[in-house]
């Protein structure tokens, strides 16, 4: 008999605007931060974890494995394994899914998954004769094999290298950016730029306004190097955003015809998320109050240039696995990597007698990435988290967490709330 999964509770730093108040958080740091305040409020002690999971996509070159690295420094004992997972956006859902199906299978009772990532400290990378150049310096034996090879030295390579947070948002087989992606449905869906900015506006306005809520999630995380401030709050939002302001940003994908901006896609962030996930034998054994309920997930794969349609293809496949109807899902938190992107997704939606149109009232009532942000390897645990506070405050029973993934796919999870 397969065993129930349930998240007991989370956390999750802030999510920082690129270059701010994380820039020198390290992503292990960030990972450690989420993962014992989130111990703390699933009442679990380091020692009673099983496994860890965390979800990272631009690995640090000090943190190979950064699961393994997060769990030690979180004081899970050596003897209890951790590992890594890149689903690119997705991967703070699948390392709760790979957590889920331990449990099922009995391989673990408790869990502690989540994600993380550091923009900010993704790094600029070498041009081939630049590294040819440091490489022969670095070999050489004698002052003079130095000096020469200093001398071949590319100086114009050397000043300008490749940007790695700009290569990793770039599809390597359709070979457009994640934005020009975004510009395509916009094409296809006839959806305007007014329309995006709309949405936009609204991202930040819902954001705002549940300052108090998401605040429940944050854990304060100390800042180096003097570690006399903290950070406490999503530094994206922008309380007076207006449909003025959002217009006199310039297309920033497509300057000739676009319509994608910086102001109506999501931010780049920095920030960590994790939750702990256990059988409902042990949330008996030690009378544990949870979350939610695992209730099932999918995953499905489309054309990488149209990856931002991804949530329209995994739900359906998520909400069969869940024995559960669209009319029954009361929250849905679909990330919002662009507004293009979402908006796409609801015409998608409107189209599939699997599912239907979505009431706007159900959709990221709390504003979205656009607002809060898009650390890619955390931003899914964090809609998780997000979602499963928002269903015990309005005692929803069921919510769909649901994201598009660069290179042509989508995740979803239907969450059961607590009864």
């Amino acid at each position: 008999m397969t065993r129930a999964a349930y998240i007991l509770n989370g956390a999750r730093t802030p999510f920082a605007k690129i270059g701010t108040d994380l820039k020198a958080v390290s992503a292990t740091d960030l990972g450690r931060a989420a993962a014992v305040e989130a111990m703390a409020r699933a009442r679990v002690e380091p020692g009673e974890i099983d496994q860890a999971i965390f979800g990272n996509i631009a690995t640090p070159p000090d943190a190979a494995n950064i699961g393994r690295v997060i769990a030690l420094r979180a004081g899970i004992p050596k003897e209890r394994p951790a590992h890594s997972v890149a689903r690119n956006c997705a991967s703070g859902i699948e390392s709760i899914v790979q957590a889920a199906r331990l449990i099922q299978t009995g391989e673990a009772d408790v869990v502690l998954a989540g994600g993380v990532e550091n923009m900010t400290l993704i790094p600029f990378i070498y041009r081939e004769r630049a590294k040819a150049a440091l490489a022969e310096i670095g070999m050489a034996r004698t002052t003079g094999a130095r000096l020469a090879a200093f001398r071949k030295m590319p100086w114009g390579e050397l000043l300008n290298p490749v940007i790695g947070l700009k290569l990793g948002l770039t599809d390597p087989v359709c070979g457009l950016n994640m934005g020009e992606t975004a510009e395509l449905l916009a094409k296809e869906g006839g959806i305007t730029r007014e329309m995006q900015d709309a949405f936009a506006l609204r991202s930040h306005q819902r954001a705002h306004a549940a300052r108090e809520r998401l605040a429940e999630e944050i854990v304060a995380v100390p800042l180096p190097p003097a570690f006399d401030k903290v950070a406490t709050i999503d530094n994206g939002v922008r309380e007076g955003q207006t449909m003025e302001a959002l217009a006199k940003l310039k297309p920033f994908f497509d300057r000739v015809y676009g319509s994608v901006t910086a102001g109506n896609s999501s931010q780049i962030t920095d920030g960590g998320a994790a939750v702990v996930v256990a059988s409902e034998e042990f949330v008996a054994k030690r009378k544990l109050p949870v979350l939610g309920r695992i209730a099932g997930w999918g995953f499905a794969g489309l054309e990488p240039e149209r990856m931002g349609l991804g949530p329209s293809r995994s739900t359906p496949v998520a909400l069969k696995h869940a024995g559960v109807p669209f009319g029954k899902i009361g929250l849905l938190e679909l990330n919002e990597a662009f507004a293009a992107q979402v908006l796409a997704n609801l015409q998608a939606w409107e189209k599939d007698p699997a599912l239907g149109a979505v009431d706007p009232e159900i959709l990221n009532v709390n504003g979205g990435a656009i607002a809060l942000g898009h650390p890619v390897g955390a931003s899914a645990t964090r809609l998780v988290l997000t979602l499963l506070m928002e269903m015990r405050r309005r005692k929803v029973s069921h919510g769909v967490a649901t994201l598009c993934i660069g290179g042509g796919q989508g995740a979803s999870i239907v969450l059961e709330g607590a009864a």
